[in-house]
C-alpha cells in the first residue's frame, strides 16, 4: 500500500476469541455484530485480527495446523442452530466459564463435540440451498481443503500425535496412497469440509455486515509454519527437510538485548529454490486465501523474507545460527503480477530492523509499524516517539498482542520510562492509556490501531500474550457491557479531533 492508497483512519486490535458469547470463547454471532456496531458508533474503520486459523498445542494463532483453514472454536453455535443443524437442549451443558477469560481445556472438546453435533444434523438436512451452497465451497477450496481434511482426520487417527510419529504410508505418502487414504478417511473428511464451510460461511457474513458499515479488517498470518501442519505434511519439497521429514534446520533469532541466547522457535524454514521454481504458487495462494477473509494482511517477522536466521536442527538455543537470504524482491514481483501494484500488506518490522529490510519494505510501498510503548523504553531517541516518524505510511499502536497492554506496563516500567512518558504526554499518569491512545491518534501515522484492553484501561490481566511463556495466553475477554454509549461517544469525539 502506498501512503495515497491509506486514508487517515483509526481502528481496534482484537482477536475474535475475546468476544463475549454465552458459549466459552468468543465466536461470530450476534456479539461479533455488536463489536462492528461499537467500531461504527466510536468513529472506527478498521477491525484488526490475530491470525483466523486452527491452533494447535499450546491454543497460539501463531502455531496453526493450517495456513488456509479457518479457526473452527470460533463458529457461532447460535449459528448452526439458527440453520436447525442443532437444537437449543445440546446447548445447555456449555462450560461456559466467568465471561473473563477462555479456558481451552474445557471448551475445545465440548466446541468438538457441537460441531460433530452439527455435522450429523447436515447430513440429515433438506435444505437444498445450504446443500448446494457447500458443494460449491468444496468445489472451490479443494486445492487446499482436501489436503487440510486428509491431514486433520490422519491427525485423529493417530491421537493427535504430529506426522513425524506417524507410519507409513501415512506419514510421506505419494500420490497412490493419498488416493487410498482419502476413501479410508473419507467420512472423516467430510466432518473437516463441513467445518470449514460453517467457519467461511459465518465469517464472510461478518466481514460483510463489517464493510457495509466502512469498517475495514486487518488479518495477520505468520512467516513460518508450524511443523505439525497440513502445508508441511502435503508440500515437503517446498521446506528444508530431511529424507524422513525432519526439518535440516529451524527459524528464530539471534540473541540480542532481550535475550542472551536468543529464541528457538523451531519452525521448519523454506526451501525458497523450490518455491522460486514453482513461481511462488503456495504463497501467492496464501496472500490471495487471506485477501478473501479481510482487507488487508500483516506479515509477521517481515524480516525473513529479506534474510532469517537459520539455526540447525537438534541445536538447544538459537545462539549457533547464521543469515540467510529470503526470496526478497522476487516474492513480491510475483505477488504483484496476482495482485496489482499496490499491495495491501503490512510489514511487521519490528525488532533488529537492518537499513536493507526497510529499503524492501519501501520499494513496494508496505506501511511498517510504530509502537508507542517501545519509544519510552530508551532513555534517549528512538523512531518509535511521535516526533521521529518519517512517513505517514505506517501503522500506529499504542502496543501489541505481545505487549503488556499500556496500563499493565506503565505500573511496571522504570522510573526513567515513566518520567520519560510524564514529561512527553504532559501527564500526571492518572488515565495513562487515555494518554497512549490520544498520542497514537495524534500521530502522522495514516493508520492508528489501538489494543481493546487500552481503550477499556485493563492492566496486566489483560494481557493477550507472554513471549516465550507457554501458559494462560490467549485467553482474556472483555465483558458486554464494556462498550458502553458514553466510551463509544468519548472515542468517537478524540478520533474526529485528531481528523481520523
Amino acid at each position: 500500500m502506498s501512503s495515497a492508497a491509506l486514508p487517515r483512519v483509526s481502528g481496534i486490535l482484537l482477536h475474535p476469541t475475546s468476544i463475549p458469547s454465552p458459549y466459552g470463547i468468543g465466536d461470530m454471532g450476534l456479539e461479533a455484530y455488536e463489536f462492528i456496531d461499537f467500531l461504527q458508533r466510536s468513529g472506527q474503520h478498521l477491525w484488526q485480527t490475530l491470525p483466523l486459523t486452527p491452533t494447535g498445542f499450546g491454543d497460539s494463532p501463531y502455531q496453526s495446523f493450517s495456513a488456509f483453514a479457518g479457526q473452527p472454536l470460533i463458529i457461532s453455535p447460535a449459528f448452526m442452530e439458527e440453520l436447525e443443524l442443532i437444537q437449543e437442549e445440546d446447548l445447555a451443558d456449555c462450560p461456559a466459564g466467568d465471561g473473563k477469560a477462555v479456558d481451552y481445556g474445557t471448551i475445545i472438546p465440548w466446541k468438538t463435540k457441537i460441531l460433530k453435533l452439527a455435522f450429523e444434523g447436515f447430513r440429515q438436512t433438506k435444505d437444498e440451498d445450504l446443500l448446494a451452497e457447500y458443494e460449491g465451497f468444496v468445489e472451490e477450496n479443494a486445492f487446499w481443503l482436501e489436503d487440510y481434511a486428509l491431514f486433520m482426520s490422519c491427525k485423529d487417527k493417530h491421537e493427535g500425535q504430529s506426522w513425524l510419529s506417524w507410519e507409513e504410508p501415512y506419514r510421506q505418502p505419494t500420490k497412490a496412497d493419498k488416493a487410498r487414504m482419502k476413501e479410508e478417511f473419507s467420512d472423516d473428511m467430510r466432518y473437516y469440509y463441513f467445518v470449514q464451510f460453517m467457519f467461511f460461511k459465518q465469517w464472510n457474513q461478518l466481514r460483510t455486515y463489517a464493510n457495509a458499515k466502512d469498517i475495514k479488517i486487518i488479518g495477520d498470518i505468520p512467516l513460518f509454519m508450524s511443523l505439525d501442519s497440513a502445508d508441511v505434511w502435503a508440500n515437503q519439497e517446498l521446506f528444508r527437510l530431511d529424507s524422513k521429514g525432519y526439518p535440516l534446520a529451524v527459524a528464530g533469532v539471534p540473541p540480542d538485548y532481550f535475550s542472551a541466547t536468543g529464541q528457538l522457535w523451531g519452525n521448519p524454514l523454506y526451501d525458497w529454490k523450490a518455491h522460486k521454481k514453482e513461481k511462488y504458487r503456495w504463497w501467492i495462494s496464501r496472500i490471495k486465501g487471506q485477501l478473501k477473509l479481510t482487507d488487508y494482511v500483516r506479515i509477521d517477522h517481515f524480516r525473513g523474507l529479506y534474510e532469517y536466521w537459520s539455526v540447525p536442527a537438534g541445536e538447544e538455543t538459537a545462539m549457533n545460527g547464521a543469515w540467510e537470504a529470503g526470496p526478497k524482491d522476487d516474492l513480491f514481483h510475483a505477488i504483484e503480477k496476482e495482485l496489482g501494484k499496490d499491495l495491501p500488506i503490512i510489514a511487521e518490522d519490528l525488532g533488529i530492523i537492518t537499513q536493507e529490510v526497510r529499503d524492501l519494505r519501501d520499494r513496494f510501498g508496505l506501511p511498517g509499524m510504530k509502537i508507542l510503548q517501545f519509544g519510552f523504553e530508551s532513555q534517549g531517541e528512538s523512531s518509535f516517539l511521535p516526533h521521529q516518524f518519517k512517513t505517514t505510511n505506517c501503522v500506529c499502536y499504542t502496543g501489541t498482542h505481545d505487549n503488556d497492554t499500556t496500563k499493565g506496563w506503565y505500573e511496571t516500567a522504570p522510573e526513567y520510562a515513566k518520567d520519560k512518558v510524564r514529561c512527553y504526554m504532559n501527564t500526571d499518569g492518572s488515565s495513562i492509556h487515555w494518554d497512549f491512545l490520544r498520542t497514537c491518534l495524534g500521530t502522522i501515522a495514516a493508520y492508528a490501531v489501538i489494543p481493546l484492553q487500552d481503550i477499556l484501561g485493563v492492566g496486566k490481566e489483560g494481557r493477550m500474550n507472554t513471549p516465550g511463556v507457554a501458559a494462560k495466553n490467549w485467553a482474556w475477554r472483555y465483558e458486554k457491557e464494556s462498550l458502553s454509549h458514553e466510551l463509544a461517544e468519548g472515542l468517537k469525539r478524540i478520533t474526529r479531533l485528531y481528523g481520523r
